[in-house]
């Protein structure tokens, strides 16, 4: 596991993008459905992030729906010319707040041009296919016509680069026998590490992984083994499981959320910690103990 620094990039969509970004999911409301509690406070964090040195935002308008595009937009339009927003396409919400798949064509095409209108923008950095599979891991079949539809995309001028998200490796293969591939975006945390061989892989090919649920989503990670390793390093669990994460891989961009400033302010931190070999590879066993791999 290599060294880094805050300032650390790696290339994605043609530039090179700092490794702590920021994703906007939780800018939406409970469930990432419906309005936020305090608008001013997402608009606040946002604004944070960009003035922290984030030049990386992750996002979808099936968010809220609409909402946090909407969010983005009123913050930071007109964008830094640095900015990289990564936006993904796959689902959309039904009117209780149900996650439902959109792959058709049509739909992907319908998503693009919700994306750009509510993010304020002619042309999409980067757009995620994002498959359904078993909603936090991936399940093999072909996705083919989705590429194709995306590529389509691409050549209209509305797209520049293309992802994936929630894919198996040979899904990213049929995917790069259409279409160049700049990122993958996946679960994975120190405790959820099934795509291990696929991080190294893409490094290999000099493409972006980047973790969804860095810090466990929903069910955040717990450990006690974590929380005391944390408490000598004088950093939270969740910035040393952050850490983590960087020191893992030079291809690792991470985008944690948060709709709180200082919430933010703990995340951004957790550039600066640095990992011993000897703390390396006592995470790396809080790992598989937890049910790493």
């Amino acid at each position: 596991m290599p060294n880094f620094n805050s300032t650390d990039t790696f290339p994605l969509a043609g530039r090179p993008v700092r490794r702590m970004g920021y994703g906007a999911m939780q800018l939406a409301g409970p469930g990432v459905f419906g309005p936020p509690k305090d608008r001013d406070a997402c608009l606040a964090v946002l604004r944070e992030a960009v003035a922290s040195g984030v030049n990386h935002i992750d996002t979808s308008d099936f968010y809220g729906p609409h909402i946090t595009n909407q969010i983005i937009r009123e913050a930071l339009h007109p964008y830094p010319d640095d900015l990289t927003i990564v936006t993904k396409l796959g689902a959309v919400r039904g009117d209780d707040g149900a996650w439902l798949s959109a792959r058709e064509p049509d739909d992907l095409r319908r998503g693009v041009h919700d994306n750009l209108r509510n993010l304020g923008l002619d042309v999409l950095d980067v757009v995620n296919i994002r498959v359904m599979g078993n909603v936090h891991s991936p399940a093999e079949g072909s996705i083919e016509e989705q590429v194709v539809a995306l590529a389509e995309l691409q050549r209209d001028g509305l797209v520049k680069h293309i992802g994936l998200s929630n894919v198996t490796a040979t899904q990213i293969a049929e995917a790069q026998r259409i279409v160049p591939i700049v990122c993958v975006q996946n679960h994975y945390n120190l405790v959820q590490r099934e795509d291990d061989a696929l991080v190294d892989q893409l490094a290999a090919q000099g493409i972006a992984y980047v973790p969804f649920f860095p810090l466990g989503g929903f069910t955040p990670i717990q450990s006690s083994a974590l929380s005391d390793l944390a408490h000598t390093l004088n950093a939270t669990p969740m910035q040393v499981a952050l850490a983590w994460l960087l020191h893992r891989s030079p291809n690792i961009l991470l985008i944690p959320g948060t709709s709180s400033v200082a919430h933010l302010r703990e995340n951004m931190q957790a550039a600066q910690l640095r990992l011993s070999d000897d703390v390396l590879a006592e995470l790396d066993s809080i790992g598989r103990a937890s049910g790493g791999h």
